[in-house]
């Protein structure tokens, strides 16, 4: 896939100074592996005055399976790859008209401990949704957003002498059928659910550069 990349804004990377802003970048439709290789890239070579970015995208087909994952949590098998990742969790789908957002963090310089980390992400995700009156919340025993029982983004990390990667999907405009072959994120007959389920008629585009306000403001307060 091509990779449609460009970097909307950037400033310095201090919390502490007023408009403080991460570096975010466009990506488009771009595979899986070579996304993940080059978020693994990314913080092994980084140093401590690198800038954290956030990575909007979306990917083709794929069911992605967390180091914790269960091979009986795939149901039923499919035209759709598998790929064994290292982010934490277990199994679940990404596909076109999904929102991810990567979060290439130093949570030392954040000052954030992985579960607040979690929580903000989570937090970044309700507000959003909180804007256009959907009601969602978190699950304390399943990392993740919901709106009453039904899942509606997920979320994985990579932890990495104090640098994260991987990060957060949002379901937007999507294709959700792929789900039911699976026990998403490890939960038997989980439901999920979209923003457009939701009546929310904004879509990727819009959403995107919001979901990416929001979780600075939470990462940054």
């Amino acid at each position: 896939m091509g990779v449609n990349q460009g970097t909307i804004y950037t400033a310095p990377n201090d919390k502490n100074v007023p408009g403080f802003r991460f570096v975010i970048k466009q990506k488009g439709l771009v595979d899986y592996y070579p996304t993940w290789q080059a978020m693994k890239d990314f913080t092994d070579t980084r140093t401590p005055q690198t800038c954290d970015e956030i990575w909007l995208l979306q990917h083709p087909a794929v069911y992605t399976q967390g180091v914790a994952g269960k091979p009986e949590h795939l149901l039923i098998e499919n035209d759709i790859a598998v790929i064994k990742t290292d982010r934490g969790g277990q199994i679940t789908y990404h596909g076109a008209g999904q929102l991810i957002a990567y979060l290439l963090l130093d949570i030392r310089r954040l000052k954030l401990g992985v579960r607040e980390l979690v929580r903000r992400m989570e937090n970044a995700v309700i507000n959003l949704l909180d804007e256009y009156r959907v009601k969602a919340h978190g699950r304390t025993s399943a990392p993740g957003v919901y709106v009453d029982t039904a899942k509606i983004a997920s979320l994985g990390l990579k932890i990495k002498k104090n640098f994260c990667y991987h990060g957060i999907a949002l379901n937007v405009d999507m294709d959700l059928r792929p789900f039911s072959a699976i026990n998403p994120c490890g939960y038997a007959g989980m439901r999920v659910t979209q923003t457009k389920d939701q009546g929310i008629t904004d879509g990727l585009e819009v959403l995107s550069l919001k979901l990416a306000d929001y979780l600075q403001n939470e990462l940054t307060h």
